[in-house]
């Protein structure tokens, strides 16, 4: 995929955020980055989703240095970048504010598995980060939330657990390419959105057995997925 290529997919992306009801006014982003994963295509900071196009689309490199394009990055370049150095595999990420995953960042807490909906595409409990130090606040805010993130996934894999919730902020994903990330930004917010119905009419619910969890992650992720359909 050439880099035009790359802008018209993130430009697909980002109206999709507002498509799909993930976002209110502009509160939220997707990025993805090159093959040589030299370069990384994101929205610029404000634009409404209904007037973006591909030409708008800013390319920066991997410090969030501006490359190409006329308008400001998205203010949380710094944290798509940091994620892009640390997590290999992840060709895209999508920050949302969706309205009930936030909710659990709000509360700090992390989405509990509790059924097979949740299992099917996140292989355990969408975690939560430690809030930032006022310092961390104060020097780097954006590289720090990506920081922050990076720490908290330390003897996770992000690619089963492609979700994360910064604590007192809001959710990031990120998938194999731009629409991956926002197609787990979707699941991200369903399995939220049952997981606060199944608590507030059994707040001791229990999570999900973990041989059932296992089973539906691997059936559709796993070395032998049998879900779907394999190409001849």
């Amino acid at each position: 995929m050439n880099l035009d290529e790359l802008r018209n997919d993130v430009c697909r992306a980002n109206r999709l955020l507002a498509e799909t009801g993930l976002v209110t006014l502009t509160w939220g982003n997707v990025s993805g980055i090159s093959a040589d994963r030299s370069l990384v295509v994101i929205k610029p900071s404000g634009v409404p989703y209904e007037a973006l196009s591909p030409e708008q689309m800013v390319v920066v490199d991997l410090e969030g240095n501006r490359v190409e394009g006329d308008l400001r990055p998205s203010s949380d370049t710094p944290s798509h970048v940091l994620l892009y150095r640390h997590f290999e595999g992840i060709g895209g990420i999508t920050h949302t504010h969706s309205r009930c995953a936030t909710i659990f960042a709000q509360a700090r807490l992390e989405i509990p598995c509790l059924g097979t909906t949740h299992a099917d595409h996140f292989f355990g409990p969408v975690p939560v980060t430690r809030p930032l130090s006022p310092r961390e606040v104060e020097e780097a805010y954006e590289a720090n939330t990506g920081q922050v993130i990076v720490e908290r996934f330390a003897g996770l894999h992000p690619l089963e657990r492609p979700a994360v919730l910064v604590a007192g902020h809001a959710p990031f994903t990120w998938g194999p390419d731009a629409a991956a990330s926002v197609n787990n930004a979707v699941a991200l917010e369903a399995v939220a959105e049952m997981a606060l119905g199944t608590l507030t009419i059994r707040g001791d619910a229990p999570p999900l057995e973990p041989y059932v969890l296992n089973k539906h992650y691997r059936r559709k992720h796993g070395a032998d997925a049998y879900y779907g359909q394999t190409p001849y």
